[in-house]
């Protein structure tokens, strides 16, 4: 890492792409990019959105950096922990503080997990609203219609209990 005079420094980390699915790129994807380990010169002001960004921008996918999160992986005691970053976070800041060594820790970049909803638009979101609320009030209906059967047939034993035999 390099100290400038204005107190920013720069340096590098080191991002594992770990993707699932096919990425829309602008141009061919080099093979195995979405398995390998990427180098990427930042300063201590970058935050977690800007290294997104620019992880994309350098292999060219087109999808909204939206749809990605980086990811810290630390190795404490033979166990292994991922925790999601805040947009917020430097990650220069967070490999000066631990240390040279990528073993202790590492960046991940992965695209969100199922029922992280920011990479969907405003529309999308409010139609799975929609089909949500059109489900539980099928569900309630269902449910009423069970329990008024069963009312009916407990009223109808107790009403054959009670008549004198």
């Amino acid at each position: 890492m390099t100290l400038n005079s204005n107190g920013i420094y720069t340096g590098f980390i080191k991002v594992q792409m770990e993707l699932c699915r096919p990425m829309q790129t602008a141009g061919p994807m080099a093979p195995g990019s979405n398995g390998c380990m990427n180098t990427l010169h930042i300063s201590s002001t970058n935050t977690v959105g800007e290294v997104i960004e620019a992880l994309l921008k350098k292999f060219l996918v087109t999808e909204s950096p939206a749809k990605f999160a980086l990811y810290k992986r630390c190795h404490r005691e033979d166990q292994v922990y991922a925790c999601k970053l805040s947009e917020r976070e430097h990650p220069l800041y967070l490999r000066l503080v631990a240390g040279p060594r990528t073993d202790t820790l590492s960046f991940v970049l992965r695209e969100h997990e199922i029922g992280e909803w920011e990479a969907f638009s405003l529309p999308e979101l409010q139609n799975f609203l929609r089909m949500l609320d059109k489900e539980e009030d099928e569900q309630l209906q269902s449910l009423r219609r069970r329990y008024s059967a069963y009312r009916h047939r407990l009223e109808e034993a107790l009403g054959e209990s009670c008549k004198p035999g």
